[in-house]
């Protein structure tokens, strides 16, 4: 157990200060002004190709985590993305008026929010999260990982620059600079509202702070391929997001569960886009690497997380074809006794066979039973009724149907989600969200209530359609 030390405390108490006081003058900005703010941090990171670049390759030096390409096209896209759902959005006063209920709706800020960053995002985060806040008129303070603490920091001093540039208080975003496990505690502690994104130990600890908090669950996309599916198209999208920033979202595909019918056919389509099936026998040694410690438990090795396909078959001293960008792993059973049925946070995803819709959807449920419960899954078809089981009968918060998972679940310009950085996912996994993390969840609501017209159904038309036994 950690204990925070008095230095921490106060060192926490004192920013907590600075972004009250902050956010006490923001409270009082106009819809105008916290538009201007919230467009002003999409425009100056999003279109400024240098500061896109900076933070991009700082990221990937320090984090060693995905590759340049994605991090340079999250920056130039998520901004944008994120200020394209919330610049029409009312987020100051009266937001909704419903006149035959008597009820109006007026938004006010949350107050101070605490937010973890995870090292898989230290760049991109930070941006969506302020872009959010700022409209919300709140204050946020970040915890970056200590793995990506640098960039984290870098990028709330350039979101700094720019309040400080369009005549607002600095101090509504803020860094912690050295972060550290008690600090991290104290800030969820004395902050009004938490948003954890990141393992299960920090979640937990977000809903243990006594904070209000917005978790979010592991990943552990499983996707299922009927034998509608297109195939070559459904290879193409499952390579696209798969490898984006080689896996190291929680929404890339950790599973595919194939009808019988095309299994072969979809492994050599797999096998043309740069998939690799690997043996038996490598199997056993990619297991050994990935969870070096199994069965004692199933923590992943961190020297595999968002690595090259080629870094990884090196390091378990196994041998694929150049190309290959997916190494592929032949699976049949689910749980604790087949580790490859979980998140594996790398380039690695566990391959099933299934007779049919009903034995896929009972794959994905054991699989998502033993990880990631809530998150998402998939499925490629041209077959409505499938596609509709699949919605019903899953315990997922998210089905993406015939679109690259993890390009869609964090909202895309081909899908109506929201855009985020965060993804609750429900009771299933532990959240109290089940619903893409937006702005809505960065804002208070006071309901005003007025008298409207007595009218009390008489029984009959109460309970008609009814039938008391």
């Amino acid at each position: 157990m950690t204990t925070t030390s008095i230095n921490e405390a106060v060192y926490i108490e004192e920013i907590i200060k600075k972004a009250r006081r902050a956010q006490k003058i923001a409270e009082g900005f106009r819809q105008e002004k916290v538009d201007e703010l919230a467009a002003a941090i999409a425009y100056e990171i999003s279109t400024n190709e240098a500061l896109v670049t900076e933070l991009a390759e700082m990221a990937m030096e320090e984090t060693q985590l995905g590759d340049l390409p994605s991090k340079l096209a999250k920056i130039r896209s998520k901004g944008r993305q994120i200020w394209y759902d919330v610049k029409n959005v009312k987020s100051v006063g009266i937001v909704e008026e419903i006149p035959e209920k008597g009820i109006v709706k007026i938004a006010k800020p949350v107050g101070v929010i605490g937010s973890l960053v995870p090292s898989t995002q230290p760049e991109m985060h930070p941006i969506v999260q302020s872009i959010n806040s700022v409209k919300a008129r709140d204050a946020i303070i970040f915890s970056p990982h200590p793995r990506g603490k640098k960039t984290t920091f870098r990028t709330v001093e350039i979101i700094r620059d720019i309040l400080k540039k369009y005549d607002a208080p600095e101090d509504l975003i803020q860094c912690i600079a050295n972060p550290s496990i008690a600090k991290t505690n104290e800030l969820m502690k004395q902050s009004d509202l938490v948003i954890a994104t990141g393992g299960h130990p920090m979640v937990k600890a977000a809903y243990s702070s006594g904070t209000p908090a917005y978790g979010v669950g592991a990943g552990n996309a499983n996707i299922i391929i009927d034998k509608t599916a297109d195939i070559n198209d459904t290879a193409i999208k499952i390579k696209a997001s798969k490898t984006f920033d080689l896996a190291a979202g929680c929404s890339c595909d950790n599973a595919v569960i194939i009808h019988e019918d095309v299994y072969d056919v979809m492994l050599k389509a797999f096998e043309e886009v740069g998939a690799y099936m690997i043996s038996v026998e490598d199997k056993e040694k990619l297991k050994k690497t990935i969870w070096p410690d199994w069965p004692n438990n199933h923590v992943i090795n961190r020297d595999i997380v968002a690595k090259p396909a080629s870094y990884i078959a090196d390091l378990a001293g196994i041998k694929i074809p150049e190309n290959t960008s997916i190494i592929l792993v032949e699976e049949s059973g689910s749980g604790e006794q087949y580790p490859f049925s979980g998140e594996k946070m790398c380039v690695v995803t566990a391959v099933y066979k299934a007779k049919n819709i009903d034995e896929a959807i009972e794959i994905v449920n054991k699989n998502q039973a033993y990880s990631g419960a809530g998150h998402s899954c998939g499925i490629y078809s041209n077959t409505p009724e499938n596609i509709e089981k699949v919605s019903l009968e899953t315990y997922t918060t998210r089905v993406v149907v015939n679109q690259p998972q993890a390009l869609t679940n964090t909202g895309s310009w081909t899908s109506g989600m929201p855009f985020t950085s965060s993804l609750g996912c429900g009771t299933w996994g532990g959240n109290i969200a089940s619903e893409n993390i937006s702005l809505k969840h960065y804002l208070n609501n006071t309901w005003v209530i007025r008298g409207i017209p007595n009218y009390q159904p008489t029984d009959e038309e109460l309970f008609s359609g009814f039938t008391p036994r």
